[in-house]
């Protein structure tokens, strides 16, 4: 097949991108044609966005032999075997599915039978994680432009994982891709696509695979955000995601609070930065029991949720209101 990867977390990073470089690979290995296109930064968080008013640039990039450490947008050596470059865009995941599945890159090559976003840099379960996601985003932008998608997500349970843990999540996930794509009892069309949540765990090939459930879940409060001093400043979207990547990793949620202010007090300028509070998920997937995605992942199985890039209608009201 001749699949086009994108993601949300941008080119190969140790920090923000450590699985999108190996799973390529991977795919590669099994004997696909793979084009990738991706944010030149961090993306997460960002959903199906396009920035209107921003001029849009795409650039080669060709990627490293191995993860590196440190990486460069700028650095446009051939160091690996590399015939076709990858596409970074200083844009969002959806633009970057779009732009993707145009005539402006890959003319060269064969149509497009597959679109893959991710690998994500951790879970994409249950509706909160899913609906900000820009992972599930581009899928979402991918399939309302026709194409076969799935939004592929690394669920870790520890930030420092195994190179060997993480190739087996690779090959695991290119068969799971493969047998969405060729198998004739999986149903595509009318925006349906899928999202896939892979965990990062040793000897996942072992566990089960199962079709489940997106679990409608909600922040049990307001707003998720940390109000900040008025003189202190955010460090930039990728020291934030991996912020964000170690709370989720410890379920804790201590960054996140909500003030409480006096009248005159609350309409003075204030200064927040976003903080979601991972425990409402994990209390939401306990509660709801088996049969979900989030479930599934916390018992060390790999979910895979067919969804459709639709708002449905919820019913049962119809007709005409008169008021």
């Amino acid at each position: 097949m001749h699949i086009l990867v994108t993601n949300d977390d941008g080119p190969p990073s140790t920090e923000s991108s450590p699985y999108v470089l190996p799973f390529v690979r991977a795919l590669e290995h099994a004997g696909h044609t793979v084009s990738v296109i991706v944010p030149d930064t961090q993306r997460s968080w960002i959903g199906k966005a396009h920035i209107v008013g921003q001029d849009v640039r795409a650039s080669p990039y060709w990627p490293p032999s191995e993860n590196p450490a440190v990486h460069s947008a700028q650095d446009q050596s051939n160091s690996g075997n590399e015939s076709h470059p990858w596409i970074l865009v200083n844009s969002t995941p959806a633009s970057c599915a779009q732009l993707g599945l145009s005539k402006y890159f890959f003319q060269t090559r064969p149509a497009i039978d597959l679109v893959i976003s991710g690998p994500n840099y951790g879970r994409n379960t249950t509706a909160v994680f899913a609906l900000s996601s820009g992972t599930l985003g581009a899928a979402l932008e991918a399939a309302v432009c026709g194409a076969r998608a799935i939004a592929l997500s690394f669920a870790f349970f520890d930030r420092n994982t195994a190179s060997d843990i993480v190739q087996e999540a690779c090959e695991h996930s290119v068969k799971i891709c493969e047998y969405l794509a060729t198998n004739e009892s999986v149903t595509w069309g009318d925006g349906r696509l899928y999202s896939v949540n892979t965990p990062l765990q040793k000897g996942v090939k072992e566990k089960p695979v199962r079709f489940t459930k997106m679990l409608q879940n909600e922040w049990r409060e307001g707003a998720c955000f940390q109000e900040l001093p008025a003189s202190s400043s955010v460090d930039g979207p990728e020291a934030e995601e991996s912020r964000l990547r170690r709370q989720e990793s410890s379920e804790d949620d201590s960054t996140a609070n909500s003030g409480t202010d006096t009248p005159a007090q609350q309409w003075r300028p204030r200064h927040f930065k976003w903080a979601p509070r991972f425990t409402d998920v994990y209390e939401s997937v306990k509660r709801a029991g088996p049969g979900s995605d989030g479930w599934a992942v916390a018992e060390g199985e790999t979910s895979i949720s067919a969804i459709r890039a639709n708002f449905m209608h919820a019913g049962p009201m119809d007709g005409e209101v008169k008021l």
